[in-house]
């Protein structure tokens, strides 16, 4: 009989939807759990978190100084710390900063795995001074000391494989079924209607082109309003930008963070949902929203198009003006909206699965164990 893994997971900040790696960590861990392994979580401290069993995953609070920029470096180290000193079969880390310190349980005789979400020391957050050198070091960690690491998209696996001649394992993330819902929520609060808005949902960052977004659609003839819903990371200055930019046009709503009902009502109801990004790791939200059968409008990055293939609407990376031209095509031709509409959830579903993930990683975690 297999035996069960001993695993430990970091660089997440919690098991929560708040990100990208949160949501995957959160559905690896929980999956891995019911099949049985051990998995233990280690999340920063703070945020009413407790150590509580969470669906059967360990959870563990590590010591995390609360400054911009020295959180995730600070619960990156005593996560790799405790997980080095663990008694664990793998140490799967997650993110390139993490990445740092994961000569730690390679040195105490634990089979390192490393997945990356992106190249993150391109982010404009990170773009100067130590954020950036920091997470490149972790990089570069990675290529030396880990086992095995983990990509989401070919351009990712491209780039290691032409910087470092490093071989990568391509492993998309999974997308669950969704609830999709009637809006209630949202008519009340929001006074939004099915098919009345164009939905932006993510972490409201540079990265994500949300300016190209508002500035391209205060220029589109339509009636429909532009939704922007989702928090923030350390980049409050940027929402203010964005809220300036969007002062003068009532038909732009910013939401804030959103879930549970209200986040599945706001896919649920959408008229177009729109990632205008000019970076992405693995584009979760696009998922999502292909999940609940959403007309997507995306920019042509590899990570986008590799997603969507040709069930979706693509605009050139930071072109306001295509991006423009595309949302007054899509609000001017409802039937072709429509059309892509009914290819997505059945087209997303088939090409990413959780249990297939899961599958995948536990393979990858055995390689030579």
């Amino acid at each position: 009989m297999e035996k069960k893994l001993a695993i430990a997971m970091f660089g997440q900040k919690r098991l929560s939807r708040e990100g990208g790696i949160e949501i995957v960590v959160k559905e690896l861990c929980t999956r891995m759990a019911r099949n049985g392994y051990q998995v233990t979580c280690y999340n920063r401290s703070g945020h009413h978190l407790s150590d509580a069993e969470y669906e059967g995953v360990h959870q563990k609070s590590v010591p995390t100084i609360k400054r911009k920029g020295l959180a995730a470096v600070s619960s990156s180290f005593f996560a790799a710390l405790y997980s080095a000193l663990g008694k664990y079969d793998v140490v799967h880390i997650h993110a390139e900063g993490p990445a740092f310190f994961s000569l730690l349980p390679k040195l105490c005789g634990k089979r390192v795995v490393v997945t990356i979400h992106g190249i993150d020391w391109q982010r404009e957050k990170w773009k100067s001074g130590f954020g950036s050198k920091f997470i490149r070091m972790g990089e570069q960690n990675a290529v030396k000391y880990a086992d095995e690491i983990i990509v989401l998209s070919k351009g990712v696996q491209d780039y290691f494989q032409d910087t470092y001649g490093r071989r990568t394992w391509f492993i998309p993330n999974g997308v669950n079924r969704p609830n999709i819902r009637k809006a209630e929520q949202i008519i009340e609060k929001h006074g939004l209607i099915k098919d009345s808005y164009i939905l932006f949902l993510g972490r409201l960052v540079p990265e994500k082109g949300i300016h190209y977004l508002i500035e391209a659609f205060k220029k589109v003839k339509t009636d429909k309003k532009l939704v922007i819903a989702g928090g923030t990371s350390d980049t409050d200055s940027y929402i203010q930008e964005l809220k300036e930019l969007a002062m003068d046009d009532a038909r732009i709503l910013f939401t804030g963070f959103v879930q549970g009902q209200m986040l599945d009502e706001l896919y649920s109801n959408a008229y177009i949902y729109t990632l205008p990004s000019d970076l992405e790791g693995m584009p979760l939200s696009l998922l999502e929203a292909m999940g609940y059968g959403n007309c997507c409008l995306v920019s042509d990055i590899s990570e986008c198009v590799e997603v969507v293939e040709n069930k979706a609407l693509i605009f050139k990376k930071s072109d306001v003006n295509d991006l423009r031209r595309k949302l007054q095509e899509a609000c001017d031709h409802s039937e072709n909206v429509m059309d892509l509409k009914k290819k997505a959830s059945d087209f997303i579903y088939k090409k990413y699965n959780w249990e297939d993930v899961v599958k995948k990683t536990v393979e990858l975690y055995r390689k030579e164990v």
